[in-house]
């Protein structure tokens, strides 16, 4: 039987070789991670990517649509791309800017309270820096064709009040939309921008309509404002005003004619340009005598602060104006008016080459903008309806055997 100590000596020398041994596994298990290792990174920072790009698309309301947008850096784009660098840690990533901009399928309960509550909203970040700039240029072409408000009969204040300014009037310029494909573009996305289409869908319902040939309103330093005018009762007469009047039911909003403002310059504290009393879209009872002129209760008049691209959508049954201009450079808006599917203020609807909008408007025009400039209908009559991608139309219709009893009993293809 071997001695004790040769034992121990045996059972050392052993150790010493185990423990080689689990040193050259190791090490060589270490040579064969390390590029493993580097893969699985490469698959980390990938699956933080996607984790990241889906937290940041919940930052954004749901549910969203996604729609094609020029190769521009927007708002969106800037935010899923700064917060994936932050996820990666890696801020200094150039990307290929992103071709997509997501928005909201439908107008949220916030704005939907809002809009309730003071009879307007402003919709952020509405048209990209690139498309505002691209608005300006179009104007700056056509600027000759402006038609300043000069005679005492176009005035939109009387003179020697607080809306009328140091004397010059505003300028008008029209046909915005029918100035080609080119010039034109910025103006014609308004019709059915998919940030709009569902705040237009949950102001005016499905089959919502131009109702005014939209028009440009620029204003030069000292240029006069307008007088508060509108309101669902009536700011001058006192009387209910059917045609602009809001109303909100069940928790519908219905307003019978809506004022869309697309801001093209910067309209900071004090500029002057639009302004409104907010909630008086609900009043019951006529605007106390010499307010509608500025005269008395001013504090009660709110002119909001916006950017270039802002949009401001009131209800014309929101009594509201314009304050003179003061700052150095020109302001510039374009106002837009839309309508429920069945109601109408305006006629040009009808009145031009023996029916419908001024040809050259249609030109270029994607299915969901032309729906846009249909007639007073109800939807059930064969009305393109824009869904929920603010491209897609369809019509909704009633079944053939009821559209040939119409035929056969009234000899047309409607009653």
């Amino acid at each position: 039987m071997p001695h004790p100590s040769a034992r121990n000596a045996a059972a050392v020398s052993f150790s010493r070789r185990i423990s080689v041994l689990v040193w050259m596994v190791l090490f060589a298990g270490r040579q064969l991670r390390i590029p493993a290792a580097r893969a699985f990174a490469t698959g980390s920072v990938s699956n933080s990517r996607r984790a990241a790009s889906a937290s940041a698309s919940a930052l954004l309301e749901t549910p969203k649509a996604t729609a094609t947008s020029p190769p521009l850096a927007t708002a969106t784009a800037t935010r899923l791309r700064s917060t994936l660098a932050m996820e990666t840690g890696n801020a200094t990533t150039t990307e290929a800017p992103e071709t997509k901009r997501e928005y909201p399928i439908e107008m949220s309960d916030d704005e939907k309270y809002l809009f309730d509550l003071n009879g307007y909203l402003i919709v952020r970040g509405v048209l990209t820096p690139e498309e505002v700039d691209e608005a300006n240029a179009a104007i700056d072409r056509h600027a000759d064709e402006m038609i300043e408000r000069s005679d005492a009969d176009l005035r939109n204040a009387k003179r020697g009040t607080k809306y009328s300014g140091q004397g010059p009037g505003r300028m008008d310029l029209g046909r915005c939309l029918e100035w080609g494909e080119t010039d034109s573009r910025v103006f014609r996305s308004i019709l059915a921008h998919p940030r709009l289409v569902p705040v237009f869908h949950g102001i005016l319902g499905k089959g919502y309509r131009m109702d005014h040939l939209p028009m440009v309103l620029a204003q030069n330093k000292g240029s006069e404002g307008f007088q508060l005018h509108g309101g669902t009762i009536d700011c001058n007469s006192g009387a209910y005003n059917p045609f602009l009047a809001y109303h909100c039911s069940n928790g519908a909003i219905t307003t019978a004619l809506l004022g869309c403002n697309v801001i093209l310059r910067d309209h900071n504290p004090g500029d002057g340009g639009f302004c409104i009393v907010p909630g008086s879209h609900k009043s019951n009872f006529r605007m106390p005598k010499g307010m509608v002129d500025g005269e008395r209760y001013e504090e009660f008049v709110v002119q909001p602060a916006t950017k270039a691209g802002d949009v401001i959508l009131f209800s014309e049954g929101t009594v509201h104006g314009a304050k003179p201009w003061t700052s150095d450079e020109q302001r510039r808006t374009a106002l837009f008016r839309f309508s429920p599917a069945t109601n109408v203020y305006g006629r040009s609807y009808f009145g031009h080459e023996g029916g419908g909008w001024p040809s050259a408007m249609y030109e270029g025009l994607t299915p969901a903008q032309k729906a846009v400039l249909e007639p007073p209908y109800a939807n059930r009559l064969d009305r393109p309806n824009i869904l929920d991608d603010a491209e897609s139309v369809e019509i909704t219709t009633r079944n053939a055997r009821k559209k040939q009893h119409d035929r056969d009993v009234f000899g047309t293809k409607y009653f």
